[in-house]
């Protein structure tokens, strides 16, 4: 496995580690009813988060790895090497498709909301599948009543492709998400 690493001005992008640090960071994140809300499942035990952390940590020594679910920290002070210790606030996430294309996406722990940082992870996400991947079509899918991904997605540049409805029954419910994606070209003409 080559672990991926990305930093941004604030944040860092690295692989998860099987540590009970990471394991109670991604709880932080996927056990709130709050910020899964949108997200296509149920908030997860602690016991549910050290095993995606395990299937994570399997996809990424795939030969042909397809998965990257990545764990996201606040970057290091600068001169220091930190962020790789760091705590996760969230997760970031590419999952390869057919004909170099790829979904993005992204959770972050509820304390880290409004702060701009889905917008940095959204960067660094598309600079990696454009650059190092060499991808030439970026999706996303966000529930129709989540404005703020909305706003991030736009502002990144990402097209609205249509509204996909009953794209997910969850809750004894159905919800309508929208597609968007960005093109290579698209990335690179915004200046990335």
């Amino acid at each position: 496995m080559v672990p991926v690493r990305l930093t941004g001005p604030r944040l860092a992008i690295r692989e998860f580690h099987h540590t009970p640090g990471d394991t109670d960071a991604l709880h932080a994140v996927f056990g709130d009813p709050e910020t899964t809300r949108y997200l296509p499942f149920e908030p997860r035990d602690r016991e549910s988060c050290a095993d995606q952390i395990a299937q994570y940590l399997e996809e990424a020594l795939k030969d042909e790895r397809t998965v990257y679910r990545l764990a996201v920290t606040p970057a290091a002070a600068e001169g220091g090497d930190g962020d790789d210790e760091a705590l996760p606030i969230g997760m970031a996430a590419l999952t390869l498709g057919d004909h170099r294309s790829a979904f993005l996406g992204y959770a972050l722990r509820r304390d880290a909301w409004g702060n701009g940082y889905a917008g940095e992870i959204t960067g660094l996400l598309c600079g990696f599948a454009f650059d190092a991947l060499a991808l030439h079509r970026l999706a996303a899918r966000v529930d129709v009543d989540n404005a703020p991904s909305i706003r991030v997605l736009s502002r990144a540049g990402f097209q609205l492709e249509g509204r996909i409805r009953h794209d997910l029954y969850l809750r004894g419910t159905w919800y309508d998400s929208f597609q968007y994606s960005l093109l290579s070209e698209e990335w690179a003409g915004a200046g990335g």
